[in-house]
């Protein structure tokens, strides 16, 4: 019986170490103590959209992403995955996470796109609103969730909490009294994450790959043939094979 070789990984990467000794309830003022973060990460989302818009255009005339916006934009998912590990993306660490765009490599959550050497000029027209379409519907029900109310004789869809929302309260609960965070739980969430972190740098216009309609759960991406990230050997960004 011969063994299938594991699929190739998609060129987004996502991943995050559930620390085991997690506190009961710091979970409850993380809000306050990431206001700074929030701060600057309103103003580096910014600061990306513009960028982006960018890159829509060297793309559009030479099928290059600018290096330094693809870097800036990657630095900012990365910060943003960091806080989001933290925080209420999947509330897999308590060690504060740093200010930095670099990659933190001994940081219990990592992100990385390889850099690609070539982009469709045809493909940026049309992927970021119309193509990812069935993946912002998909995401926006394991990320946002939607709800429907009427109002007088009209429907309307309101926002409430997703999928990830609810297994991250029952993961909360459960560690305020017992002090231990569901495995199971946490494996999905990060499924969740890496499916909506997929999209996002396809919608950001960084690789042409369409995501997989596929919810790869676990901390760690399989199939990978690089180092692991918290390897002081491990490479920059766009060093493993896309």
């Amino acid at each position: 019986m011969t063994t299938q070789p594991p699929p190739h990984p998609y060129p987004v990467t996502l991943e995050g170490d559930l620390e085991p000794n997690l506190s009961r309830g710091l979970w409850l003022v993380k809000w306050l103590l990431l206001i700074p973060h929030f701060i600057v990460l309103f103003f580096l989302w910014i600061a990306a959209f513009v960028l982006s818009v960018v890159a829509f255009f060297a793309i559009l005339f030479t099928g290059r992403y600018p290096r330094s916006i693809f870097d800036f934009n990657l630095g900012v998912l990365r910060w943003n995955w960091r806080v989001g590990f933290y925080s209420y993306y999947a509330l897999g660490t308590d060690r504060y996470p740093p200010f930095s765009l670099d990659p933190v490599p001994d940081y219990p959550a990592r992100f990385d796109v390889a850099y690609p050497e070539q982009l469709s000029r045809g493909l940026v027209l049309v992927k970021w609103w119309l193509l990812a379409i069935p993946h912002y519907v998909v995401v926006s029900i394991l990320v946002f969730g939607w709800d429907s109310g009427s109002v007088g004789h009209e429907t309307r869809w309101v926002a409430s909490v997703g999928l990830t929302g609810v297994l991250l309260l029952v993961a909360a609960v459960v560690l305020l009294f017992t002090a231990r965070y569901p495995r199971g739980i946490f494996d999905l969430v990060m499924g969740c994450n890496r499916w909506a972190a997929r999209v996002a740098a396809y919608a950001l216009l960084m690789r042409d790959e369409y995501p997989p309609f596929r919810l790869d759960q676990g901390g760690r991406e399989e199939g990978l043939s690089r180092p692991r990230p918290e390897d002081p050997a491990a490479g920059r960004s766009g060093d493993w094979p896309s």
